[in-house]
């Protein structure tokens, strides 16, 4: 990766790097190829303008296909086996009260930043802050964090994936008639242990993101997306129809959604910053914001709608998925006296036996992981569209090149994930555990909530982009505006809630550590 010095010299391709203070009306050149008569580069297209050459960035189809795209890069696995627990155990009704507000107060700023960030560049990460920064700074090393970020997100992430569309196999041939809850644990236990198994599915994972992307923008990413997340709503419905038409649902209903503020404070001031840092934990890393998921998507769209209002849409849809998701659950949970879990317990050990007690149960449960592998799949699909256009736009290569480079990279990083399990599952971090769970607690506790901050200082100090470009190009369109009098809030009440986040992250390790846990 080039660093600061390299700006405005030749790269090894033949032609001139973009220096950082390029304009956003004005894109710098960079590596080129010619189709049909059309000068190809990364993906943009140069079309023959009054002014010579003018490059065109690669554009969404329609203004859905850009919202199920991002709907569907935040809709993920915490969606189904955290967010309908953490709600049930602390207050139902209550709780989502309290994740609403964290969700428009903290989360969706930072959304509408990564957004404004790409529109304004017409770059992914790997330029943006090239494009957009003063001259002089150095903001354009963010670029380095947000890659780290995504790596390390799909070295665990595509492994995980694979595990749904191994149980789509598992339900559907009828390997979990007749067992009962510790049946169910032995087979999710022996995949596990099977290195061959987990490789296995976690290349069809990576075959399936790599084709995707290898497809085009319009043409493979978001044609397949749209058809997933559409096909994910309506499994999700049916699946919540039949969960709550179960004789005993009702009991699973009250546990899931009826109101009780008594839990929110059942053990004093530590429970109540117990529910505040699930529910704001839950609203910031659910749209996945601080490493550069979002911006890439931000880049693909015109100008005719306000930024606000697109991520007010995309989030309500990301908590439309989450809330049905529990409907899907607690019901059917209570209707057959299973008591629900969180996490991997939930959905591999508990809930495969739920199914199975339903008449036509392997049908629902393949259902069900039908629906879970498209919410995975649809995350893996829009991080690897964010690496192959970092690849292309950081160093002036093919998108075909940054596909080939790229896919065969991620499956070899997956690897230690995947023999975590079975071959290295020695390798254990005091007070964190497997390697799956570092590299989640990296992403998750340190990257995602790190950048984010760097992004709100960007946005908001002279020294960066600056409050009023931001608003600027959030405002640019019809639709909801950004509320400009926020300048204080945003700039100094967020980052305290980032700073919350990052804190109680770290607070049951070092417990751990010190032997107080």
């Amino acid at each position: 990766m080039s660093g600061p010095r390299s700006f405005g010299r030749r790269h090894r391709f033949g032609h001139r790097a973009p220096s950082r203070h390029a304009t956003a009306s004005c894109p710098p050149q960079q590596g080129r190829g010619r189709i049909r008569g059309l000068l190809i580069s990364n993906g943009n297209l140069r079309v023959k303008g009054k002014g010579g050459l003018v490059e065109q960035r690669e554009k969404f189809a329609s203004r859905l296909g850009f919202i199920l795209i991002s709907a569907g890069c935040a809709i993920g696995l915490g969606n189904v086996w955290r967010f309908p627990y953490i709600v049930g155990q602390y207050g139902g009704g209550a709780f989502v009260l309290m994740y609403l507000v964290f969700l428009v107060a903290f989360t969706l700023p930072i959304v509408a930043m990564e957004f404004a960030v790409g529109r304004a560049s017409q770059r992914g990460y790997a330029r943006a802050f090239d494009v957009l920064e003063p001259k002089g700074s150095h903001w354009h090393f963010l670029k380095l964090f947000g890659l780290l970020g995504n790596y390390l997100l799909m070295m665990f992430y595509t492994v995980v994936s694979g595990w749904m569309l191994s149980y789509i196999v598992k339900s559907a041939s009828g390997t979990f008639a007749g067992l009962d809850a510790d049946g169910v644990a032995g087979v999710f236990g022996a995949m596990l242990g099977n290195p061959v198994e987990l490789i296995g599915w976690t290349a069809v994972v990576v075959l399936v993101g790599v084709v995707c992307t290898g497809m085009g923008l319009q043409g493979g990413v978001e044609r397949i997306t749209k058809v997933m997340m559409i096909a994910l709503l309506v499994v999700l419905l049916l699946l919540a129809v039949r969960s709550v038409t179960l004789p005993g649902a009702g009991e699973g209903l009250a546990f899931y959604l009826m109101p009780d503020f008594g839990k929110l404070t059942a053990n004093g001031l530590p429970g109540f910053l117990e529910a505040a840092y699930a529910a704001l934990g839950q609203a910031f890393f659910t749209m996945s914001v601080g490493i550069g998921a979002l911006t890439i998507f931000g880049s693909y769209i015109d100008k005719k709608n306000t930024l606000t209002g697109e991520a007010l849409r995309i989030a309500g849809l990301d908590t439309f998925v989450a809330i049905v998701s529990g409907l899907v659950i607690f019901p059917a949970c209570f209707a057959y006296g299973v008591s629900p879990d969180a996490g991997p317990g939930l959905v591999f050990n508990t809930l495969p036996v739920v199914f199975e007690a339903m008449p036509g149960g392997h049908v629902w449960g393949a259902l069900f992981f039908v629906f879970m592998s498209f919410a995975a799949l649809s995350t893996v699909i829009g991080v690897f569209e964010l690496i192959m256009s970092f690849t292309m736009d950081q160093w002036g290569i093919s998108r075909r090149r940054a596909v080939a480079v790229n896919g065969a990279l991620l499956f070899v990083l997956a690897l230690p994930c995947a023999l975590g399990f079975n071959v290295l599952s020695g390798v254990v971090v005091p007070g964190i555990g497997d390697i799956q769970s570092v590299e989640d607690f990296i992403v998750s506790n340190n990257l995602l909530p790190i950048g984010s901050l760097m992004l709100l200082l960007f946005c908001t100090r002279k020294g960066g982009w600056g409050w009023n470009r931001f608003i600027a190009e959030a405002d640019a369109g019809q639709g909801v505006k950004f509320p400009q009098v926020a300048f204080w809030y945003v700039k100094y009440v967020i980052p305290v809630g980032i700073a919350f986040i990052i804190v109680m992250g770290y607070v049951p390790i070092v417990q751990k550590w010190l032997g107080v846990a």
